[in-house]
Formats: structure tokens, sequence, C-alpha cells
């Protein structure tokens, strides 16, 4: 489920990539559209965790072309990186896991939430903050994204650490980079995905590790708060001072890193998230504010102009109209800050967004009874 990136605007989780693929992507195997030629298939799989298919990667012209890159530019040595690809596997589950929700499945805000705001993740929030409290504390002071927010997301990307991924990065990312399912986007993704398989490379030099140790998610994303290679590189930080970034083992690592990623993509110290509204069923302008990008952009007469009824908010404030759909039920609507839409930066998704916020809140609520 899980970052996002950092997709095409990015997921750092990608969890990434779109938290709502995550619940879609059962799907069944269906026919796929190669670059590289046809598939010799052994059907040997090494352990419950590496289940792929030996492909020859090294025939790919695609796959050619990245390495001659990959020498010219970063300088690695094109017999050991055809060594490498020797050995990675290709992954029909995370083309399957990919794959967009089916565009006829109405959305259901309520049933998305359910899966992150229980009692298992509340629980172990509670103990997670209890044994990082000083770390979080930290983390709120220098980049001011306040705890629950930091909790929140860790919670919802790993439960607290607990499910990080078994798929090997390289074998995720290198399938995603070069086989992307047949989708509107599927070039720009495939592009995506080729940057974060040089990050992938780059990140294990730089680390001094073998890249076939890196696990993730089926996209990728890696250690307690799913960051994708990239922005390992671009945003993690060694917040516990030990000389060395390890969002793999380091929860310390993993606070500090999600704060700051916050904080370079937006983040407004001491602003709230975001605010429950109801909207006018006769002042219908408001329609014309949804799916306008993810950004603050309306000030609070724009939005009361429109038919959006308002709570008592900051008038010196911008929002962006936030739906949330409930299948048949009706949509629940909210007005988000800027903080609201850096939450978005991480996966772009508003059920995400919401469900960050609420379970950071329920975790730091739970703490305090």
């Amino acid at each position: 489920m899980s970052s996002l990136l950092l997709v095409l605007g990015l997921c750092a989780s990608a969890s990434a990539l779109c938290a709502d693929n995550a619940a879609a992507s059962k799907a069944g195997k269906a026919q796929q559209h190669k670059t590289g030629p046809k598939k010799v298939v052994a059907k040997k799989k090494t352990s419950p965790e590496d289940q792929g298919e030996f492909v020859n990667f090294n025939e790919w012209k695609e796959v050619a072309r990245f390495m001659d890159d990959m020498v010219e530019r970063n300088h690695f040595s094109r017999s050991e990186l055809n060594s490498l690809f020797a050995q990675t596997r290709y992954l029909d589950s995370a083309i399957q896991l990919i794959k967009p929700a089916p565009s006829n499945k109405p959305k259901n805000w309520f049933a998305y939430r359910a899966r992150f705001v229980e009692p298992v993740r509340i629980n172990a929030g509670v103990d997670f903050w209890n044994t990082y409290g000083v770390a979080l504390a930290r983390a709120e002071a220098q980049y001011g994204v306040p705890m629950e927010i930091i909790a929140g997301i860790i919670g919802v990307e790993t439960v607290y650490g607990r499910n990080t991924g078994n798929f090997r990065v390289m074998d995720a990312i290198s399938t995603l980079a070069f086989d992307y399912p047949n989708t509107p986007n599927r070039e720009a993704r495939m592009a995506f995905f080729r940057g974060e398989l040089e990050n992938t490379l780059l990140l294990a030099r730089e680390a001094g590790i073998d890249p076939l140790t890196l696990r993730g998610s089926y996209a990728g994303a890696i250690g307690w708060p799913q960051f994708m290679p990239g922005s390992i590189r671009e945003y993690a930080v060694d917040f516990d001072g030990d000389g060395k970034i390890d969002l793999r083992n380091s929860p310390v690592d993993a606070i500090g890193s999600v704060a700051h990623y916050l904080a370079v993509h937006g983040w407004q110290r001491g602003q709230p998230v975001a605010f429950p509204v109801t909207v006018s069923t006769e002042n219908r302008q408001w329609e014309g504010m949804l799916n306008q990008g993810l950004e603050a952009k309306y000030s609070v007469d724009e939005l009361r102009a429109a038919g959006v009824v308002l709570p008592a908010v900051p008038a010196d404030l911008r929002f962006g109209l936030v739906d949330l759909q409930n299948g048949t039920n009706p949509t629940e609507y909210w007005i988000g800050t800027a903080n609201f839409f850096a939450i978005t930066q991480y996966n772009r998704s508003y059920f995400y967004a919401m469900s960050v916020a609420e379970l950071g809140r329920a975790v730091a609520a739970a703490r305090n009874r």
C-alpha cells in the first residue's frame, strides 16, 4: 500500500503509490504487454519471500540501454550490472498489485478508514509513542510536524514497523520499470520506476550494500516509513546520530525522515489539517472547486460564496475542498489546509491523508485515556 511515493507527483511511499490501489489490486492474472523478449519461465521459487520468475533481463533492449546509461553517467561496471540483472527476478505479483482500481467500483471512505483506524494500529501506536516519545518530540520541535501526524504516517504505512514488505526491491522496481501494466500513463510510470531503479543502485553503492538485500513493498518502498529509494537519498536523515541513515532498522531515523519530508513538502508549523463542512444543495458552485489539484487555493470568502457552509475556521488561511466518497452513502466534505495537502505529497490520496490524521488523533487520544 504504501509513498510514496514520489510517483508522478509523488508517493513517498508508495505504498506509493496510491493507497486507493492497494485495496483493489487482488485482480486475477491478465495478459501483459512485454517490452522485452518473450519470457522464459522456469517457475522456480527461491522462497516464500522471493516468489518471482526467471527472465533474462540482460536480453531486454530497454534494460541494455538502461545499463549503458548507468555506465556512462554513474560509472557503474557493465559486468557487475550484467551479473546483478542476471539474478533479478520478474514479479508478476507486482504487476497485479500496481494495477489501478476498477473505474466502476465506487470509492468508500468508511471502508478505507476502517482498515487503518482500528484497535491493532491504535494500540501499536500507543506503544510506539511511549517508546519513541523523545524522538517524536524532537522531530516536532525541529520540523514543526506534530507527533501525532508522524505517528499516523508510520502507523498507516507499516503498522509501526511490523509490515515493511518482503519483496526484493530490485525485483519489484525492475519489473515495473520495464513492464508496467498497459495503462494510459504507462510510459510516464515506467520512466518513474527507471528513475527509482537508478536510485536503488546509487543508494546501495553509497551505503556499501548489495542491492539484492533490499526488501520492501511491491512498488519498492523501503523501511518503517516506506520511502522510495529516491526519497531516501533526497529526504531521509540520520536522526539517531549514529552516522548513517537506516530506515529499515532505525525507528528514530524514520521519525526524523518523515518529519523532514513533510516540512520540505509544505508543512506549516502550527496550522490545523482539515475541517468538516457541508455544501449547499441550491448553490452548487462548490462543485467546480473539486479536483483542482493537491493544494489549498481558496479563501474563506470564496468557499462561502460557492455554497460551502463553514465552521469557525482561521480567516487568513487558504483551503482546498475535499470530497470523501462513501459508496452509496452520502459523501463527506472537508476543507484541507496546506498541511492536509502536504500529507498528500506522501501519497496522492485524500483517503490516505485523512486516515493519517485520524489514526494520529486516535493514538494521541488513547495515550491520554
